[in-house]
């Protein structure tokens, strides 16, 4: 087994500085917003994972029985020899890739992306390990802005699951599809999972359960702004809202203030005033029409190639080529 490599093109005072950015832009909004990506410290990503095993979050269960089904038809159809993911985390769903891959019998090196330095290393340490025939290239970065430092060579498939894409407005998913356009050869490929719209009855108990575990999630943006920013947040005085925008076709997450207060930012010197049931934009989920994402894609320059749902048609794998 060789150890993995790992590039670090973000640090810990890089993501301070990015989150100081987004709190002093999103604050003194009107509306007010902050950018989902800041949910997940070591307490936000526990949380996402207790949300994932829920009876109401229905997305990462049909995407990984969507992906059980068909991996064996994406990796015969890629013939990929550098499988790269972006948003890696744990790197749970790639192992069915890997698999897959490296039974077909081209892959060669698995590069997982992702912000936390210490989750990519755990990872790649795992995946080296249990596939020693692999090279393992790991890249620290933020995917939306980083994209040119994947490292280069063989034919690639970058992957983006999860539904992740969603997370993003349309003028920024046209930025990012494109920026993977760029860094990416004609011919090379992207998997990409996204969500499909489906009755809202089933839609928004998936971001409101029951048990209130994507509340706290949705509250946890909060004790992100107190530990990294020396904020003084009460995130038990803001309850979670989520809100289906037929119009937009996306999932909107909230935090509504139950009361008037103040909230002081040392670190930006700055103070956030909050009217009593004034809400703030945590996320938006876009959920996509099958038609609608190929032009997307086409318009960013890939032609989709192959296409599957589950038989719920509540999500779907797009295989599509760079042009």
């Amino acid at each position: 087994m060789t150890a993995p490599l790992l590039d670090i093109h973000l640090t810990d005072d890089d993501l301070t500085t990015a989150l100081r950015t987004d709190a002093r832009v999103g604050l003194t909004a009107d509306p007010k917003s902050l950018p989902p990506k800041w949910f997940y410290d070591a307490r936000g990503s526990e949380l996402f994972e207790r949300i994932t095993e829920l009876p109401e979050y229905y997305p990462t269960r049909t995407e990984r029985a969507l992906l059980e089904r068909v991996v064996g038809e994406i990796a015969a159809a890629a013939h990929a020899e550098v499988l790269v993911e972006l948003g890696s985390g744990s790197a749970a769903k790639t192992r069915l890739l890997l698999d897959a891959l490296t039974a077909e019998g081209s892959l060669k090196t698995y590069v997982p992306q992702d912000v936390s330095a210490s989750a990519l290393r755990g990872a790649a340490d795992e995946i080296a390990a249990e596939y020693p025939n692999l090279s393992v290239h790991g890249v620290v970065s933020d995917f939306t802005d980083t994209l040119h430092n994947l490292p280069r060579g063989g034919r690639r498939m970058i992957a983006f699951l999860g539904g992740t894409i969603g997370n993003l407005v349309p003028a920024e998913r046209a930025e990012f599809l494109a920026g993977i356009n760029e860094v990416l050869e004609p011919g090379e490929l992207l998997l990409l999972g996204a969500g499909l719209v489906i009755d809202p009855a089933i839609m928004v108990p998936a971001y409101d359960d029951a048990a209130g575990v994507t509340a706290e999630f949705n509250r946890n943006v909060l004790h992100v702004l107190n530990h990294r920013l020396d904020a003084d947040f009460a995130p038990e005085k803001f309850d979670h809202v989520a809100h289906w925008d037929p119009e937009n076709e996306w999932i909107e997450m909230r935090l509504r203030a139950t009361e008037a207060m103040t909230a002081t930012i040392e670190a930006l010197d700055l103070t956030v005033d909050f009217t009593a049931g004034e809400e703030m934009r945590t996320e938006i989920s876009a959920k996509f029409r099958p038609e609608s994402l190929s032009a997307e894609l086409d318009k960013a320059g890939f032609t989709p190639t192959h296409t599957w749902t589950d038989s719920d048609h509540r999500f779907i794998l797009t295989l599509a080529e760079r042009r």
